[in-house]
């Protein structure tokens, strides 16, 4: 009886299988017949839908679509997909038997038998909660990403451990100037300037990142085109949810205006301060000078009256004493600027050769002196005694920072300041000055030194090795005479200070001949070079000066006019045509023709004349096409400075 109640194999197998698809309670699984219409219906099914199975069976399938989708034909399609494909899958609305809705994952597989359709198998889930945190993670992502897009004044973008960039905003593009195809895919270090990479800047702050989980510095960066500006960065690591670096997180702001207000501040702070400083020195200065002369006066009269030869001794170390405690006072008021200049015509490189002697003399056998005086220097009107004065001062100073030897340079050179280099000195004005250079080999200063060097009575010497008033004397001749000094010193490096002094309206040879000198023969013809490009400019002016002429140059035609408008012999304006800064050469030259009429005109570019295409290009301006042989260039400024010439060189 037991053999006969026993389920054969085959029923046990189902049997098994149908507990099975009983158990699964997250997953509607069920059949349909070849038409779609139920045919089984497990716990899962009446769970996810709400139908039982004598509900549903025998039912379409098409139930469980909404009215939307069953309108449009759906359910057919999905059949008619699984049949022609043998499997159909989607996500979707579908209905519960209460009319509610749920998002579902949807699998329809056809059932062959003899190769031939004869039903289907169901599968659905419930992913409504997962479609939920999807669309609330693609949410997030999208307001993220309109964030990101939406800020302007910050570089936002993303970079892989090795620093190639993933992404660009348009704060980025603003900053920058790259768009996002010119950069994604490069290395982030194409912002950085030369010196940064050389140093390997970039790499060490993605190490910083990654070790400590941020980097944050300022510096320069580069925008496309190689324009530099100050900015604030920060470099922040990305981990995944294991922990592993995954890339990094760059923000990067454009601070130049910031910076500028700050160095601003700071500089107006120390115009401030040794404003101060120079008033409570001067008035000081001033009372002592009275006090000495009384003393000064006291000891000569008994000197000249006494005749006990002790008293005359004693009298004379006073005097003594007291004329260094004048030269003490002549300092302190060429700090606060209250010392009488006598400028006179000079030339500043026979006044530094006819030093030499003296200066060697000072700085001692350790220390060699070496000049590099330009041949071509403009003359001015200046104090020479206080200038000497000046140049003793630096010197010895330049003298004391080298106690085991050294080298000395000193240096003259011709220079415009354009605005932006006279504002970065501060206090003066743009336009022609000489630059006297002094150069040491020695110890160099910290940055707290270098802050406070031009104080009176500052001094880093030993007690009894210096009074702190060489230097500040110094700066005090450079502003009384409406010019600067500049230092630039760091530890271990040396010291380099320049004195920076205005030309005035003569030349070296008026100067001279006004001095009593003997140059008598006629000015040169002076020449204003104006060219962008460094490398042209530094070699045009080189080769006019050997050939002779006086030569002015400047790398934009705003710079051009500082010297156009100021009263110094030019004779021939040489101008490139492509120019930047929003004045080519052309407008340059017709601006330059109504500060000064007479003033030749030479134009110079890579285009032919014709090429061109400009109006406003005289027929007496003469053109020359680049490149450009010097031996022409030599031939056509020798026709425009002797009053022969033709409007057009090869």
């Amino acid at each position: 009886m037991a053999d006969d109640i026993q389920m054969r194999p085959a029923e046990n197998d189902g049997h098994r299988l149908n507990l099975l698809i009983q158990a699964v309670t997250d997953y509607a699984l069920f059949m349909l017949d070849e038409h779609g219409v139920v045919a089984s219906w497990n716990t899962g099914a009446e769970r996810l839908g709400g139908f039982t199975a004598a509900e549903i069976i025998g039912q379409h399938f098409s139930i469980l679509f909404t009215p939307e989708d069953r309108a449009a034909g759906k359910p057919e399609r999905a059949l008619d997909q699984a049949r022609r494909a043998g499997r159909f899958e989607e996500e979707g609305w579908r209905m519960r038997r209460d009319g509610t809705q749920f998002w579902a994952l949807a699998v329809i597989e056809a059932i062959y038998e003899a190769d031939r359709v004869i039903g289907f198998a169901k599968i659905t889930r419930d992913v409504t909660e997962r479609r939920a945190t999807m669309e609330a993670l693609r949410q997030s992502e999208q307001r993220f990403r309109l964030l990101v897009e939406g800020v302007v004044d910050y570089s936002l973008f993303m970079i892989d451990r090795t620093g190639i960039i993933q992404n660009w905003n348009p704060g980025a593009v603003r900053t920058k100037g790259y768009t996002a195809e010119e950069v994604v895919g490069r290395n982030f270090s194409i912002f950085y300037t030369d010196e940064d990479r050389a140093a390997e800047l970039p790499a060490m702050a993605l190490r910083t990142a990654a070790e400590t989980g941020r980097y944050e510095a300022e510096g320069w960066r580069l925008r496309k085109g190689g324009a530099r500006f100050w900015a604030s960065v920060v470099i922040d690591r990305i981990l995944d949810e294991r922990g592993n670096l995954v890339g990094f997180a760059k923000i990067t702001r454009d601070i130049s205006e910031r910076r500028q207000l700050e160095r601003a501040r700071e500089q107006l702070y120390q115009a401030q301060k040794l404003e101060t400083v120079g008033q409570l020195t001067g008035g000081i200065a001033h009372d002592f000078n009275n006090l000495l002369t009384a003393v000064i006066g006291s000891l000569s009269l008994i000197t000249k009256i006494t005749p006990d030869a002790r008293v005359k001794r004693i009298a004379e170390t006073a005097h003594r004493a007291a004329d260094r405690g004048a030269q003490l006072v002549a300092q302190l008021l060429a700090f606060s600027r209250r010392q009488t200049l006598q400028p006179q015509p000079s030339d500043l490189n026979e006044l530094i050769t006819a030093f030499d002697t003296l200066l060697r003399r000072a700085v001692g056998e350790t220390v060699s002196i070496e000049t590099k005086l330009a041949p071509d220097l403009w003359g001015m009107s200046v104090d020479q005694a206080q200038f000497q004065s000046s140049l003793m001062n630096l010197a010895v100073n330049a003298r004391d920072a080298m106690p085991v030897g050294g080298t000395l340079l000193i240096e003259t050179r011709n220079i415009v300041l354009d605005e932006q280099h006279a504002a970065a000195l501060t206090d003066i004005g743009p336009g022609p000055y000489v630059v006297v250079s002094i150069h040491d080999t020695g110890d160099g200063m910290s940055a707290e030194v270098k802050a406070r060097a031009i104080e009176p009575f500052f001094t880093t010497k030993d007690v009894g090795k210096g009074t702190g008033l060489g230097l500040s004397q110094v700066y005090g001749f450079a502003r009384q005479s409406n010019g600067q000094l500049e230092i630039q010193s760091k530890p271990g490096k040396g010291t380099t200070i320049r004195l920076y002094l205005p030309c005035g309206v003569g030349d070296v040879d008026d100067a001279a001949s006004q001095a009593g000198g003997a140059k008598q023969e006629t000015r040169p013809p002076s020449v204003l070079v104006v060219e962008d490009d460094n490398e042209v400019l530094d070699i045009t002016v080189e080769t006019l000066r050997s050939l002779g002429y006086e030569v002015l140059s400047a790398a934009n035609a705003r710079v051009a006019l500082t010297i156009l408008r100021r009263d110094i012999p030019i004779d021939v304006l040489f101008t490139d045509i492509v120019m930047p800064k929003g004045m080519d050469g052309v407008d340059l030259a017709r601006e330059a023709r109504r500060l000064r009429p007479d003033v030749q005109i030479l134009l110079a570019s890579g285009y032919t004349r014709e090429g061109i295409h400009r109006e406003g290009i005289a027929d007496d301006m003469t053109f020359l096409a680049k490149p450009y042989q010097f031996s022409a260039l030599a031939e056509i400024l020798h026709q425009l400075t002797t009053g022969h010439h033709t409007n057009t060189a090869p």
